[in-house]
């Protein structure tokens, strides 16, 4: 019997873990870290079999309703990464900017953040290693 109680215990858990994560990409924008955040939950790289990982980063303005306002534009790309990779990783970014918008603004976030120009890092490599020497970066 207790080993039944642990399965359900662990189930609840599981759970309780899913309905949390879902109401945290619910929760309203009301920091300039939470825009952050909130782009986070709808990044999704694409597959190492399309693309190897880089880092890109997209600068992107909103209105006060939380829509896109202009165009975003790519303002960094790893320097390594082929014209393939580069073209697959700024589709995963327009999409996960799809994904994401509107953005659920507070209301004071929303006059805060409106108009005012976002540099987003999109990194899916790892970190680079101390001892390595650095690598040359590209603008875009």
């Amino acid at each position: 019997m207790a080993r039944c109680g642990d399965k359900l215990l662990l189930v609840a858990a599981v759970l309780l873990l899913g309905v949390s994560s879902a109401a945290a990409e619910d929760r309203q924008v009301n920091t300039i870290q939470d825009i952050f955040r909130h782009l986070r939950t709808c990044w999704k790289p694409p597959p190492a079999a399309k693309a190897r990982p880089l880092d890109i980063t997209v600068v992107v303005s909103f209105n006060r309703s939380g829509d896109i306002l202009g165009h975003p534009r790519i303002s960094y790309e790893s320097a390594e990464a082929s014209d393939n990779d580069r073209l697959q990783y700024r589709i995963a970014v327009m999409e996960a900017l799809q994904r994401c918008t509107p953005m659920p603004f507070t209301e004071a976030m929303a006059g805060a953040a409106a108009g005012r120009p976002f540099a987003i890092q999109f990194r899916s490599r790892k970190a680079p290693d101390k001892t390595s020497p650095p690598t040359q970066e590209r603008r875009a």
